[in-house]
């Protein structure tokens, strides 16, 4: 028995307009993802085995991978630090994942992003830590999932509302250890340029979509754009939501990762898409749980049945 997805399928043509605070077409959002590999993780082929590697012959998991490894670090040590001063300069707010791991080794970041005010997400202990290997340990992934959680309060010193797991790989049981922790708004799934709702044994979770194509490792790292190339897309990629928006708004997240998008020749790109993104009016620039929370009070008239449907049912595999 496995169960049915704990939302209704409505495609898009079949819901209601989405209006955004003050007439906002699009709800803009930029994700820097602090993440820490662990240095060895015995049992696996290697460490590095989420993402590309810059250099591709693969060492076994109990061997330390000092070049794949060191190339991560490169974002905690210097790229973060370049795309901090890119968002103070252009007086947005960005929207911080981080490990467990990262909160407890690289606390500098975390206070630096939370000094600003901005958003710090759940990201799970490790990156190299997947909760999708728990597929069949609910109480391990329940751990992990406690555990982060834990390190999250003492460190941020205020719970989390939002959560993205590691490499985007979740559970069926994911949603509902996620609401038992107080978490409002859910990133893993990609299946929408919309929230909606995922009914849970705790009461409702709001997606909040993430994208792995508007991502800095996809066209950075493993598609191996140019600079002019991936700002194309990233305009492209904006316009049309933009467009859409215009009748029912949509979500843009732009995922950004210190050691990809940090790096010197890289770093242009992303100024001038904050500079056209900021040239439009009508541009939400919101962090996630202040989207699930405004989408919790006006959804009600978005997808036909979402807050009929069941967690409990389930259906023969």
């Amino acid at each position: 028995m496995i169960p049915n997805d704990a939302y209704p399928y409505v495609p898009m043509p079949d819901r209601g307009p989405l209006h955004f605070p003050n007439g906002a077409r699009i709800a803009m959002i930029f994700t820097i993802n602090m993440e820490t590999w662990e240095k060895v993780r015995p049992g696996h082929k290697a460490p590095m085995f989420q993402g590309p590697t810059t250099l591709p012959a693969p060492v076994p998991g109990e061997v330390f991978d000092s070049t794949n490894y060191t190339w991560r670090e490169y974002g905690q040590r210097v790229g973060a630090w370049r795309l901090f001063d890119v968002f103070d300069a252009a007086g947005i707010p960005a929207s911080c994942t981080f490990n467990a791991l990262t909160a407890i080794n690289r606390r500098r970041l975390v206070d630096a992003a939370n000094e600003r005010g901005w958003e710090l997400v759940a990201h799970n202990w490790a990156q190299s830590d997947v909760l999708s290997d728990y597929a069949m340990n609910p109480a391990g992934e329940k751990d992990i999932i406690d555990r982060t959680l834990d390190i999250f309060q003492k460190v941020v010193r205020r719970p989390a509302k939002v959560w993205l797991s590691s490499a985007l790989r979740s559970n069926f049981q994911t949603p509902d250890f996620l609401t038992e922790r107080g978490i409002v708004a859910f990133c893993d799934y990609l299946n929408d340029d919309q929230p909606y709702l995922i009914a849970t044994k705790n009461g409702p979770l709001v997606a909040t979509p993430y994208s792995n194509e508007i991502n800095d490792f996809t066209l950075f790292a493993r598609g191996n754009a140019s600079p002019d190339v991936g700002l194309t897309v990233l305009k492209s990629c904006f316009d049309e939501l933009y467009r859409e928006g215009q009748g029912s708004g949509r979500i843009m997240n732009f995922g950004l990762h210190p050691h990809v998008i940090g790096l010197p020749h890289r770093i242009a790109p992303l100024r001038d898409f904050i500079d056209y993104v900021k040239s439009h009016s009508d541009v939400w620039f919101c962090s996630r749980e202040e989207l699930a929370t405004w989408y919790i009070a006006n959804h009600k008239d978005h997808i036909p049945g979402q807050d009929d449907w069941n967690p409990d049912r389930h259906s023969a595999e």
